[in-house]
């Protein structure tokens, strides 16, 4: 939370704004320098309309606007807006803000989150993907929790920060498969019975930091949709592209991690 503005040269002088990620002094807070905001890779043009894959040059010569697996198969959400692709800049500045416990990158993240969103008309509820009790007990915190209480702020839209909670403690699901993800998740997240009114018929606008293999995603989207949610968007800061696609142009395809 930020203090009196009068405050701000004082805390300045006293501990200088660096960039996060190379530590370089910068003009003010809350932002990077500008070589490491050349780092970020954002998620560019043409791309899917529904979940942001890049598309081929020959696919929109076609007329398409969806990629084709969306096509193939509707996906349970109504579109993906991530803030950046998942690499070495995004990872750093997850980890620092996650196990680093660096929570005012909070702030920085969630804008850069907030620009990519879609105008939202009407009342959407923004709901993090949730932490089991243990893991919140051990963090501290639910980084997905504070990404969506800023976001909510700043869209002017109600935060239910408890919409869905994590029955099932599940092991780290780094470094597992897609498929290995499902197992490890199936029966673990489901809508809070406290929230089952709120949330049918309601429009949903999930938050998490990172979308890797979309099985954590997945389970949420199950959960809302068995609670009767009409529509659920997914908001993350990094979202990490499948590359093995063969509707994609090797050269189009994005830079590995």
């Amino acid at each position: 939370m930020a203090g009196p503005a009068f405050l701000t040269p004082i805390i300045d002088l006293v501990f200088p704004p660096r960039c996060p990620l190379c530590g370089d002094a910068l003009a003010q807070q809350g932002g990077l320098c500008a070589a490491c905001w050349t780092r970020l890779a954002v998620p560019g043009e043409p791309a899917c309309s529904t979940c942001q894959r890049p598309l081929a040059d020959s696919v929109v010569r076609s007329g398409a606007v969806q990629c084709a697996p969306c096509m193939a198969e509707a996906p349970r959400h109504a579109g993906i807006a991530a803030a950046t692709l998942y690499n070495d800049a995004s990872r750093e500045l997850v980890l620092a803000f996650k196990r680093g416990k660096r929570i005012a990158l909070a702030d920085l993240l969630s804008r850069l989150m907030v620009r990519r969103l879609p105008d939202l008309e009407g009342e959407w509820l923004v709901i993090p993907v949730p932490l089991h009790r243990w893991r919140l007990w051990e963090r501290g915190f639910n980084q997905s929790a504070l990404l969506a209480a800023r976001i909510a702020r700043a869209i002017h839209q109600p935060l239910v920060v408890d919409g869905l909670e994590r029955r099932k403690r599940t092991p780290s699901l780094g470094g597992l498969g897609k498929r290995a993800r499902a197992e490890a998740l199936r029966g673990a997240i489901s809508a809070h019975p406290r929230r089952a009114a709120r949330l049918r018929g309601a429009r949903v606008l999930l938050v998490d930091d990172v979308m890797t293999s979309g099985a954590t995603t997945d389970a949420c989207l199950a959960a809302l949709r068995k609670a009767g949610a009409a529509e659920v968007r997914i908001a993350c800061f990094a979202r990490v592209l499948d590359e093995a696609l063969d509707h994609v142009d090797r050269a189009d395809r994005p830079l590995a991690a």
